[in-house]
């Protein structure tokens, strides 16, 4: 018990109070109180550590106020080398300590039962279910019932057995109840950062949707995560957030997986954003890590420009994506975060109404805002739980700062971990071609699109030779990085920043030629203090209405070109001027009002095609055997966006069981000889069989037909003849009788049993076998001297030779 005999007094607000421990030897816990969540609040020793920076708690989406009722997200995280071991969880109304449980706000969900568990002495507080080294542990918080007030998420540290509790610093956020009239909308407040220099980061992508994680109606054959989309931009610039409403360029990475309208939309921006954060596709959404490296890009930020947002669907769904928003990497301590490990659940964009990942086209109208799909949303929902879980994160993104530049100003030393990964030299971006896609080499860069030292754009292009995948999605065919124009450098610290040009002054001659100028100004004079040599001024010749006679018409200068007609290609352009003066001698002017040329614009290139996913594969087009399946996709891209390429149908073979084969023969063969020479005998013919039955067809007719002959009268007296017709009379009687029962006793005789088959006379092509019964006994009555030997012939080997 004295581990807590020391209380900690908090003063009007509602408390959430963390403790971690990170001590290399097992942490004793402390004995069980049977009396208040109170005690938990409690510590021994009087000595208190500030500045705990490597510890932190943190609230997805960093809210300043809550909504009651609504579920957060709470994370406590150690960045390396620290650690901790143990932690307590607890939430407390303003002003009470937690002698009573009516002194407890809101409610804990437990999201993996192998890290936390409820204490068994307060079970409205959670703590860790082992004591072991772990870096973070997650928790939902359910908002308490309006009128609770303000709350404080407070963390504690334990080391070498005694507890330090931290009144402020990165283990104390601050959260207050929204007001019902509040525009969730507003709820983040950024502050202004004090961070000094750019620092650059990686972002790295780590998708976690797969049929073993998320098994409900997984769609096995479309999966995918669509390319991720965003920047690192000021505070006055949201891409998107909880609350807001879908943009343009939002809703067509929501419910397209196109990124096109959104990067139009961040470039538009200008010196709002300072990176356009670009990664690839996903075709499927999952693969091991030593398959398929997860997604990575580069970006950097600056004191003005300090927040990253980005976004990425995942496909098929109605309007489902994963992102941040405005994540903050400026610390308060006036330095850049090093690191920042987020897991990301999906989130609706409010464009859709579908409820299943292959729902139809359902806009929603009129569009919602955005907001977190939660377990509860619909039944048929892939992530729906009728106990209200949370959601099992269906990626993970980590930030990683790579390098830093300029005079940094932080007032916290970093770590020497954290100064190494700063001096580590740059990697060289890697090409993330899929080995499937076959390209030509890029083109050279083209011109930047500014002449100035204002940001512009150039473009390189190549050439798509082949897609041996089409499964694979192939990455653009063109790539587009910033520029500012000739001698304007970032990098070089006697550059001077200058405004575009100002338009051109009239010119000087109303009548043939004169001269007209443009300025511009500096905007930012050289970092090293040098003198600033670009002109800001510029001038050259004009000429207006260059037949200066009476006779002549008095017009103004040629206005500014139109924009090109197309978009790519050739296209037209005009200009126009006016008349301002006609003839002296009242003739009629002659002078053009407009003039018209050609203009180029860069190659034509075939714009992503946005496509629905394929539909499931159509019946086989045969019962049996082999046949052919088709499926079919519809084009989404708008019209504006031109002519698709893609493939919208797609046929394969596919075989079904056998179907039944007849059996076939040959023709009949022609008649034997008879085979008696005399009297009554018999012929035979037969046939062969070509192709045996299978799976279930039709049995093989009969191969051998007999029947009876007569050559010529056998020359007999008469008593012979009577013996014949008594004996044939016998002969029959007899047959009606079973003659292959062996040794069956005969009314006139006693026979032997069948002999074997002999050998077929031929191995191929229809032979004979003749099989015996000989007499065993005759009877010495005179009726039965009839009692004869038989014989039987069958067809044999009547396959074709």
């Amino acid at each position: 018990m004295g581990l807590y005999m020391q209380s900690l007094h908090y003063v009007a607000v509602t408390c959430l109070v963390v403790v971690y421990g990170f001590m290399d030897e097992t942490v004793d816990k402390a004995t069980k109180s049977e009396g208040y969540c109170s005690r938990i609040l409690r510590a021994q020793g009087s000595t208190r550590k500030e500045g705990y920076n490597e510890f932190s708690l943190r609230v997805e989406g960093d809210p300043e106020y809550y909504k009651p009722g609504n579920t957060y997200r709470v994370t406590l995280s150690a960045a390396s080398p620290a650690y901790f071991r143990g932690f307590t969880l607890i939430a407390l109304k303003e002003g009470k300590d937690g002698e009573k449980e009516e002194d407890h706000a809101g409610s804990f969900q437990i999201i993996d039962d192998e890290e936390t568990q409820f204490m068994s002495n307060c079970h409205v507080a959670v703590t860790e279910s082992t004591p072991r080294r772990r870096t973070r542990i997650q928790v939902f918080w359910t908002a308490p019932s309006i009128g609770t007030g303000c709350i404080i998420l407070k963390a504690s540290i334990v080391q070498k057995k005694i507890i330090y509790f931290q009144d402020e610093g990165s283990l104390t956020k601050r959260m207050c109840e929204q007001d019902a009239t509040f525009d969730s909308g507003n709820e983040k407040t950024i502050p202004d950062c004090c961070a000094c220099g750019t620092a650059k980061y990686r972002l790295t992508f780590y998708g976690n949707w797969s049929e073993k994680m998320h098994p409900k109606d997984y769609p096995r054959r479309a999966n995918h995560w669509s390319a991720i989309i965003g920047g690192s931009h000021s505070k006055e610039y949201v891409l998107w957030e909880y609350g807001g409403y879908a943009s343009d360029g939002v809703k067509q990475v929501a419910e397209l997986g196109s990124p096109v309208k959104m990067e139009e939309e961040i470039r538009q921006k200008g010196d709002e954003v300072l990176t356009v954060v670009k990664a690839k596709a996903q075709w499927p959404a999952w693969q091991p890590l030593n398959v398929r490296a997860a997604p990575s890009a580069e970006f950097s930020v600056d004191r003005t420009r300090h927040l990253m947002s980005f976004l990425a669907m995942l496909g098929p769904s109605p309007d489902w994506n994963v992102g941040l928003s405005a994540e903050d990497l400026c610390t308060k301590e006036c330095g850049w975060v090093q690191r920042v490990i987020q897991d990301l659940i999906p989130w609706d964009a409010g464009t859709d109404s579908g409820v299943t990942y292959e729902s139809p086209n359902k806009p929603t109208l009129p569009q919602d805002k955005i907001r977190p799909l939660t377990s509860l949303d619909h039944p048929q929902s892939p992530f729906y739980d009728p106990e209200g879980g949370p959601i099992i994160p269906v990626a993970r993104v980590a930030i990683e700062r790579i390098a830093r530049k300029g005079e940094q100003c932080n007032i916290v030393p970093d770590n020497v971990d954290d100064i190494v990964a700063d001096l580590v030299t740059e990697e060289k971006e890697e090409d993330d071609t899929p080995e499937t896609c076959i390209y030509s080499n890029w083109s050279p860069w083209s011109a930047c699109s500014s002449a100035t030292c204002e940001k512009g754009k150039r473009m390189r292009q190549r050439m798509l030779k082949a897609q041996l995948d089409l499964s694979v999605p192939c990455p653009d065919t063109q790539d587009f990085e910033p520029c500012m124009g000739p001698g304007c450098s970032d990098d070089d610290a006697s550059t001077c920043m200058m405004s575009e040009w100002i338009m051109w002054s009239p010119c000087s001659a109303s009548c043939g030629m004169g001269m007209r100028s443009r300025e511009r100004y500096v905007k930012q004079f050289p970092e090293d203090g040098s003198i600033c040599k670009v002109p800001t001024e510029e001038t050259e010749k004009c000429i207006v209405n260059e037949e200066c006679e009476p006779s002549s018409c008095i017009v103004t200068e040629w206005g500014e070109w139109e924009e090109c007609s197309a978009t790519c290609g050739m296209g037209m352009k005009k200009r126009h001027r006016m008349i301002k003066m006609t003839p002296a001698d009242g003739s009629m002017c002659k002078a053009e009002t407009s003039e018209v040329e050609k203009c180029m614009m860069p190659e034509c290139h075939t714009i992503p095609c946005m496509l629905s996913p394929w539909s499931e594969w159509s019946d086989c087009s045969v019962t049996c055997g082999k046949g052919t399946r088709t499926r079919q996709r519809m084009l989404k891209s708008p019209a504006e966006l031109g002519d698709c390429n893609e493939e919208l149908k797609q046929v394969e073979k596919c075989m079904l069981p056998e179907c039944p084969i007849n059996c076939e023969l040959t023709e009949w063969s022609h008649w034997s000889e008879c085979n008696k020479s005399c009297g009554k005998g018999h012929v035979i013919r037969t046939r062969m069989i070509t192709l045996e039955p299978q799976f279930g067809g039709g049995l093989c007719p009969e191969t051998v037909q007999r029947k009876k002959c007569r050559v010529q009268k056998c020359k007999k007296n008469n008593g012979a003849e009577k013996r014949r017709l008594k004996d044939a009379r016998e002969k029959r009687r007899s047959e009606r009788t079973n003659e292959d029962t062996d040794g069956e006793q005969f009314p006139v005789c006693k026979m032997k049993p069948w002999t074997a088959w002999t050998e077929c006379s031929k191995y191929c092509g229809g032979g004979i076998q003749e099989r015996f019964m000989t007499v065993k006994k005759r009877f010495k009555s005179s009726q039965f001297t009839s009692c004869k030997d038989k014989k039987e012939i069958r067809a044999c080997n009547v396959h074709p030779c």
